[in-house]
């Protein structure tokens, strides 16, 4: 029966069943974000991986079946010369699902109409043919003036408003990724404390994420995601330092609660407008955790350290995730894949929607498979559930999996 169940759900989900290995090529970065540690302005050891142990980590992690790797920083693009081969390695190594990101820096346009395309043209050929499936461009707001100056970027939203349509020209599709935050609206006013008022909060929340939505579809974007906040109640465990204390990330549990709930209300209608990654089931699982203070989960634990994994660029060890930095898992060439798959998970210590968000979408499959009179049981307690998690796979596949 296990058998029948997972071949079943092979046959539907050929491309998609778990395996992830996002690879931080480097913490260098030559941007000013307040919620990043890794801002340039942040004085630390700059490291990265090299050309040759990154291609011996890609040939393994063919060799493990993994259907995505993504390339990460700090700012990837930093050394864009070595990426690119890295993206083809992993190309030609049958990886299907291949994703990276900048936050634009190549991309500012300065009012030299010559210099830009010379700049634009070359790049958006070299993602093209280089095997790339999923290229993200980082906003914060939507606001041009808050945004470049966050990043400290200034003509970076002009850059990328004339880029795309260069990108769309050869075939690759960029998507916008909001680090949810407080500025991420069109105001100059940041989202108010939670305990001015709650209503407000809610309303703002909302009208911040639609105006957002409007603002990436007027620039010209098709696909969109948004990264939950990064700033968990301790960030010292955390190997990945895209974190920060700064209240423009720091949210409360209420908070965070209310930023769910306003996401999901808003999600439903720019999906015809725009491809968004953001998953309705996720998110209601996110809310239930949080308003059940811990003590029973409808959530499912992530995936880190079972099929998801996270390898950091100061010691090219291999993590869980990027939060769970006190459990180095070592060199991933020499990983033992059997022992790790057969670890139980258990993870909830994070919002990270990187592996957060598809552990809960595999979660309903995987107890399928191992424990189908729990999944009956938890559809029972939670109806809502199997609804949001329908209406998701229903969209991915419209949206051919973005």
């Amino acid at each position: 029966m296990q058998k029948f169940a997972h071949d079943a759900i092979s046959a539907i989900f050929p491309t998609i069943y778990p395996g992830q290995l996002v690879l931080q090529i480097t913490d260098a970065c030559n941007a000013t974000c307040g919620q990043c540690g890794m801002r340039v302005t942040n004085r630390f050891p700059r490291t990265r991986m090299s050309l040759d142990y990154v291609k011996a980590i890609i040939d393994r992690a063919a060799e493990n079946r993994v259907k995505a790797i993504s390339f990460t920083g700090g700012e990837p693009f930093l050394m864009a010369e070595e990426l690119f081969e890295m993206i083809r390695h992993a190309h030609r190594a049958g990886i299907p699902f291949i994703r990276t990101g900048t936050n634009g820096f190549l991309l500012r346009f300065t009012g030299d109409e010559d210099n830009f395309k010379k700049r634009v043209y070359p790049l958006a050929e070299k993602l093209a043919k280089s095997g790339l499936r999923n290229f993200w461009i980082s906003i914060d707001s939507a606001s041009p003036n808050r945004h470049e100056r966050m990043r400290g970027l200034p003509g970076v939203i002009k850059g990328i408003e004339q880029a795309l349509p260069i990108f769309e020209s050869a075939g690759i599709y960029p998507s916008a990724n909001l680090g949810i935050n407080r500025y991420m609206g069109r105001g100059e006013s940041p989202l108010m404390l939670l305990s001015q008022n709650r209503d407000a909060f809610h309303h703002a929340a909302c009208e911040a994420f639609s105006q957002f939505y409007r603002f990436v579809v007027d620039l010209g974007f098709t696909i969109v995601n948004a990264c939950y906040p990064m700033s968990m109640e301790d960030n010292r465990e955390a190997v990945y330092s895209a974190t920060s204390r700064d209240t423009l990330v720091s949210f409360s549990r209420e908070e965070k609660v209310i930023l769910f709930q306003a996401l999901m209300e808003t999600i439903p209608g720019y999906r015809k407008q725009i491809r968004i990654f953001s998953p309705l089931s996720s998110l209601h699982a996110l809310i239930k955790q949080y308003t059940r203070q811990g003590n029973c989960y409808s959530s499912y634990p992530c995936l880190g350290g079972h099929s998801f994994f996270f390898v950091d660029s100061r010691d090219g060890n291999t993590y869980p995730c990027g939060y769970r930095g006190s459990e180095n898992m070592g060199k991933y060439q020499t990983l033992n894949m059997k022992s790790v798959i057969n670890k139980k998970t258990f993870c909830r210590r994070c919002d990270w929607e990187c592996f957060r968000d598809p552990s809960e979408l595999f979660g309903p499959f995987m107890e399928m498979l191992n424990h189908p009179l729990s999944l009956l049981k938890r559809f029972h307690e939670d109806p809502e559930m199997i609804k949001y998690l329908f209406s998701d796979l229903r969209y991915y596949q419209k949206c051919d999996f973005f």
